[in-house]
């Protein structure tokens, strides 16, 4: 290897593991489907990458994919140099194909820049490329990175069929991270810009990595593929239609705090338990995390993710860990602003304090409001709403209920030692709306030793 292309390639090499370097280096050979060294001269066809790709990706993917290799020799200095042409009219060399694994694999966002351009351009050769251009490459890539997941068997324990439209969910991610570019006043993205937004952006880079490591089987000890999706643990999918589909999933999951990590669980559902605000309430409390999903009859799909597990009582609760979001018509996530504690209210049968479910804002004034009388609830956000940010999560303001979903996501808070104590509760606990009255009127609440006796306890 001492001609001045190798030197480049060998510097690209130096990325991966000394076990690793053979894998990178022997992919050019696979796709030839010869055994040992490929003659010199010998390139990769397009018809060769569809091949070894076609059940993983669309085939629009697959060509992006194989212009943006052909690019890659323009862009060498070494080539440059020597006079050398591109071989982009016949096919992809060994060079350019080490140096585009060694940069997506192993890349900088930098050296990724360059390479998103080109597969957004599908080989145009401008300086620039479009909102529209990148968002329609976005789609290419989560739509291949899906059939990835079913293709490869890793669903975690999900079915898509039995949940929602995934090819709209494909449109509405990819338009939420083409939302995070920041282009020109003429509307289009150079490739600062396009570093920029991948620096930012950290999906783009793993779902181009899961692409270029499973389409093109480079199997790497050193990066194992990402998890995209959640576990998923007892979810009677026979009798469920979910309202999430796997792109929203792949959205919403890294969301979470890293440190809730347990299996997604269902602990309500219209569909499975009716329409009551009693038996909502029983499966939200005592599970820890949850994520709260409504659907209202005008179509829109959003809802909220509690941090603590919910507690009933007319006192707002949880932290700024708690989110609000939007699946459809747009994907968004909404975090604390830090303008009030707002977060989490939960409250039922009290007469003088407000009774139902609400996320954000204030009393009668909520981000996100579920009334205990089931069916109807609001988001009032003029113009947004304090606590998240958020604007009208609703199709109208006060809305009708289609379907809501209840997931538990973290674990279950750990009983409380002395658990067979529970019965000795002050009066004041009884009632805590009385409690929530008296503080407000600065009263002394002399009662607040005084409990009531223990009960008999079945074994």
């Amino acid at each position: 290897m001492g001609n001045t292309e190798s030197v480049v390639v060998q510097k690209r090499l130096v990325r991966f593991r000394p076990e690793e370097r053979p894998v990178v280096e022997g992919v050019f050979d696979r796709l030839q489907g010869v055994v040992g060294k490929t003659p010199a001269g010998k390139i990769v066809t397009l018809e060769m990458l569809q091949s070894s790709m076609s059940s993983l990706a669309p085939d629009s993917m697959v060509r992006r994919l194989y212009h943006c290799m052909c690019s890659i020799d323009s862009g060498l200095a070494a080539s440059a140099a020597q006079g050398k042409t591109s071989t982009s009219a016949s096919g992809v060399g060994r060079e350019q194909l080490v140096i585009f694994l060694a940069d997506t694999l192993r890349g900088t966002a930098e050296e990724r820049a360059p390479l998103v351009m080109a597969m957004s351009q599908r080989g145009a050769g401008s300086t620039v490329v479009t909102c529209e251009q990148v968002a329609e490459f976005l789609q290419d890539l989560v739509s291949a990175v899906v059939q990835i997941l079913v293709h490869r068997g890793r669903l975690q324990g999900w079915k898509p069929e039995r949940m929602g439209d995934g090819s709209l969910g494909v449109k509405l991610l990819a338009e939420q991270m083409c939302s995070e570019l920041k282009p020109s006043d003429q509307g289009d993205c150079d490739v600062s810009c396009l570093e920029d937004w991948i620096f930012r952006v950290s999906q783009i880079s793993s779902y181009l990595e899961m692409l270029v490591a499973e389409g093109l089987n480079v199997s790497l000890m050193g990066r194992p593929a990402p998890t995209l999706l959640p576990l998923c643990r007892d979810t009677p999918w026979k009798e469920l239609r979910c309202l999430l589909d796997l792109p929203t999933l792949m959205f919403l999951a890294p969301q979470l705090p890293d440190s809730y990590s347990a299996p997604w669980r269902l602990v309500f559902s219209t569909q499975l338990h009716g329409e009551s605000f009693t038996r909502m309430v029983t499966g939200l409390t005592k599970q820890g995390p949850t994520m709260l999903i409504i659907k209202d009859t005008e179509g829109h799909v959003f809802g909220g993710f509690a941090s603590h597990a919910w507690d009933v009582k007319p006192q707002f609760q949880g932290d700024s860990r708690c989110f609000l979001f939007t699946v459809f018509p747009r994907l968004r996530v909404y975090t604390a602003t830090g303008y009030n504690q707002h977060f989490m209210y939960l409250n039922q049968n009290q007469q003088t304090m407000p009774n139902g479910l609400g996320m954000g804002g204030q009393h009668g004034y909520f981000g996100l409001w579920l009334d205990s009388d089931f069916g109807r609830g609001h988001s009032r956000a003029r113009p947004k709403c304090t606590t998240y940010g958020s604007p009208q999560l609703s199709g109208n303001e006060d809305f009708t209920l289609d379907t809501v979903e209840v997931w538990a996501v973290g674990k279950p808070p750990e009983p409380e030692e002395g658990e067979e104590g529970q019965g000795k509760r002050s009066i004041l606990d009884v009632d805590p709306e009385v409690k929530a009255m008296m503080e407000i009127t600065g009263k002394t609440l002399h009662s607040q030793g005084l409990r009531e006796p223990e009960e008999d306890q079945e074994q």
